[in-house]
């Protein structure tokens, strides 16, 4: 654990990864238009919502550096994982609505590879440290990747984004028994889901989902009007809103969770 990436070590067959939990700004809130703009695209409270994963063994990672800084989720290559639909990049310089972050020059190619080496690195190689721990001793591991987004982004998508969006990249990252079982257990709740709509998965569930070698990964991308009061116009007075005391989605992510498990485990 350093100052901004904690791991919490645990023995069942699961990594729950929130790469965009984080709020800090990396010593340079100055360069931005304000900060409250650099933090607004915060996966806020995902942590905290999930916390009851460290209660059934799971191992989880968490930075605490700001997606506006580097987006730990996007291809180290600059290559968009979504072509043809308005992204943001490995460094962004706009927020999801499309405001310009920087109040002067956007950062450039030898600050990017320094925020690549300080943050992005040592965030996958933990991830990829606790899933070859686990996976020396399951035959089976799976990578959660754990997001939230508002509702309502017009640049991103149309209209409301369902509640839970769970992403495999097209069946590509995980075996389809286990996407199964999470499309059944959102159906089985009652709330709006999607399997592999507007968010297929990121760089991380792309990279480290190798069925064929026992390693599943998954993306769960939440609506955050399932655990919060969502304004509809966020403003520096009412948001981030404060994480609901019982969650309307935590019965739901508990089962998911447990899906998770069972599957890595396999039959009693």
């Amino acid at each position: 654990m350093t100052d901004w990436l904690e791991v919490h070590r645990g023995d069942a067959p699961l990594v729950v990864a929130f790469p965009h939990g984080g709020a800090e700004l990396g010593g340079v809130e100055a360069r931005f238009v304000s900060p409250w703009l650099a933090r607004r695209d915060t996966d806020w409270w995902i942590a905290e919502l999930y916390e009851f994963v460290r209660e059934l063994g799971a191992t989880t990672i968490a930075t605490q550096v700001s997606r506006s800084i580097i987006d730990v989720n996007r291809d180290p290559s600059g290559a968009s994982l979504y072509p043809g639909q308005a992204t943001t990049n490995l460094c962004p310089v706009t927020t999801f609505d499309g405001d310009p972050l920087y109040r002067g020059f956007d950062p450039e190619e030898d600050e990017i590879a320094w925020r690549r080496k300080t943050f992005f690195d040592p965030y996958h190689a933990a991830i990829g440290d606790e899933i070859a721990r686990l996976r020396a001793v399951y035959p089976a591991v799976v990578l959660y990747d754990a997001h939230s987004i508002r509702s309502r982004i017009p640049r991103l998508f149309d209209g409301e984004l369902p509640q839970f969006n769970l992403g495999t990249n097209g069946g590509a990252t995980c075996d389809p028994a286990l996407e199964a079982a999470l499309v059944g257990v959102c159906a089985a709740f009652g709330q709006s889901y999607v399997c592999n709509g507007r968010f297929k998965g990121g760089w991380s569930t792309r990279h480290y989902g190798a069925p064929q070698d026992g390693v599943h990964a998954v993306q769960m991308e939440l609506a955050v009007r399932g655990y919060m009061d969502e304004p509809a116009d966020p403003s520096p007075e009412n948001w981030p809103a404060q994480l609901a005391a019982e969650p309307a989605i935590l019965p739901t992510l508990r089962a998911l969770i447990a899906a998770c498990l069972s599957f890595a485990k396999g039959p009693a």
